[in-house]
């Protein structure tokens, strides 16, 4: 996933506060978003509420890490190319560019990069929680200890487009919310619609102009697998738990799978209906 050297980046997208927003209890209740009328019925995040289940719990605090001046690390697709910071800019930057062009009065979502805990309009969180969108304040919400967990625990290969596919799975509840569908609905017909935001991104990535070329094959197996990854089933399996279909708040790994290719395939949001994804 290379991006043109001679590409300016917009930091101005993304927000490093390091560890200063220290989440102090609370969270998200059952890893549902809190906005301002109450708890929506729907989860908006990339992992489901057992990453609780799945962490260590030793009891160590979360390390914290300072704040970053990314509007001076990050200034062109070079820099994205060589810190992983600067790349979720440039990966963002991509994202709301192409976004821009399908939705009418697009706003920008600004990304809030943080370490270990965070305040937002949709309540407390650490980085148990994983990514998640805040439709309180419109911001998609990021701890980067999340890809090294994305490996390690949920057992993807991880990658620099598994972590592109991530970030385009929140901005798909982004797209959702300014279009009036984030409520309603199942929670899991939510998620496989930002998994299917996420595929029409990828394929159309290469016109926003950030890329040196399209996302290889093995680019978009990297996505893939992440979403794999994350399938309701794949999860309760890794937890010795039954798979329970009636539970599912997410789809099952081959239903996200199943999402992102119907996005990546067609490249246009409208086959990314709820009614088509199943």
């Amino acid at each position: 996933m290379d991006f043109r050297d001679d590409v300016n980046l917009d930091s101005s997208q993304v927000e490093d506060v390091g560890g200063r927003g220290g989440g102090g209890g609370g969270g998200f209740p059952g890893g549902a978003v809190i906005g301002g009328g109450g708890i929506v019925t729907l989860i908006v995040m990339v992992v489901v509420f057992v990453l609780n289940n799945l962490s260590g719990g030793d009891g160590r605090p979360a390390q914290q890490q300072p704040p970053s001046n990314l509007s001076q690390q990050c200034q062109t697709g070079k820099d994205a190319d060589q810190s992983e910071k600067c790349r979720v800019v440039g990966v963002v930057n991509s994202i709301q560019d192409y976004w821009k062009t399908e939705v009418s009065g697009y706003r920008p979502a600004k990304t809030i990069l943080y370490s270990g805990g965070v305040r937002t309009a949709c309540g407390a969180a650490d980085s148990s929680v994983g990514p998640f969108y805040c439709p309180g304040d419109q911001r998609v919400y990021l701890d980067l200890s999340f890809f090294d967990e994305l490996h390690s625990r949920f057992g993807a290969k991880g990658g620099p487009f598994a972590q592109a596919y991530v970030i385009a799975h929140e901005y798909g509840h982004h797209v959702q919310n300014l279009l009036g569908a984030l409520e309603g609905g199942s929670s899991v017909a939510t998620e496989l619609q930002a998994d299917c935001f996420a595929g029409v991104w990828a394929k159309n990535a290469i016109d926003t102009g950030f890329y040196d070329k399209p996302f290889s094959r093995s680019e978009i197996a990297e996505a893939l697998d992440a979403a794999a990854a994350v399938g309701d089933d794949r999860i309760q399996q890794r937890t010795g738990g039954r798979v329970d279909p009636d539970s599912f708040t997410h789809g099952s790994s081959a239903q996200r799978v199943n999402a992102f290719q119907e996005g990546y395939k067609t490249g246009r949001p409208v086959r990314c209906d709820t009614a088509n994804l199943r």
